[in-house]
């Protein structure tokens, strides 16, 4: 496979003390578990054979030390925190000005992503200049791409799916059961990564906890 065939994708990661909010689980220390799902999200990325880079935008040094067994990782530092449209613009001008390798952005909270689906992705997006996929609930957005020479633009957040619509991506058709879909903010989202199979990282955590 040739290396323009590809991709550099660009993960942002919140420091684990401030990310995941939401996410609350008996027994469970939030910031370990947002940092072992970010590793697991991470590991699998790399993993996939269409993927030449995986750029990580983060402040968080211990991720990047726990991190540092998985291959073909670059860590950027996000600097001031503006949002994830900003560390991932901030990632892409780390890795690739000028557009001329095909590039994504993908959510750093995907537990159970396989390999073979994001490369399952990543292949259909090869033929177009911008891609999206929906979340599991089919209102937010977990991967965007361009494919060389396309401009990059990013609307993550709530509802970004229609705001990446309507900024000319398509919507790329993937398989309700993608592991690629399974974003996780929530405890019942959490719970249905596990069924999924969430990486080893978040499922050592997860038995480590008396009663689960």
């Amino acid at each position: 496979m040739r290396h323009a065939d590809r991709w550099v994708v660009v993960v942002p990661v919140k420091p684990s003390a401030r990310a995941k909010s939401r996410l609350a689980v008996d027994g469970v220390d939030r910031s370990g578990l947002a940092r072992a799902i970010a590793l697991d999200t991470l590991a699998a990325v790399s993993a996939c054979e269409l993927v030449v880079q995986v750029v990580v935008v983060t402040d968080d040094a211990a991720l990047a030390r726990e991190a540092a067994v998985i291959p073909a990782l670059r860590f950027v530092p996000e600097g001031e925190s503006r949002g994830l449209d900003a560390a991932v613009a901030t990632g892409m001008a780390a890795v690739d000005p000028n557009g001329r390798l095909p590039r994504a952005a993908l959510l750093g909270d995907l537990p159970a992503l396989r390999p073979a689906d994001l490369a399952e992705a990543l292949r259909a997006a090869g033929s177009v200049d911008r891609v999206v996929v929906a979340d599991a609930e089919g209102t937010g957005s977990t991967l965007v791409t361009a494919r060389a020479g396309a401009a990059w633009s990013s609307s993550f957040g709530d509802d970004s799916l229609a705001r990446h619509v309507a900024a000319g991506c398509e919507p790329l058709g993937i398989r309700d059961a993608s592991t690629l879909r399974r974003d996780v903010d929530t405890a019942d989202q959490l719970a249905a990564a596990v069924r999924l199979g969430v990486g080893p990282r978040t499922a050592a955590l997860l038995a480590s906890v008396p009663g689960r």
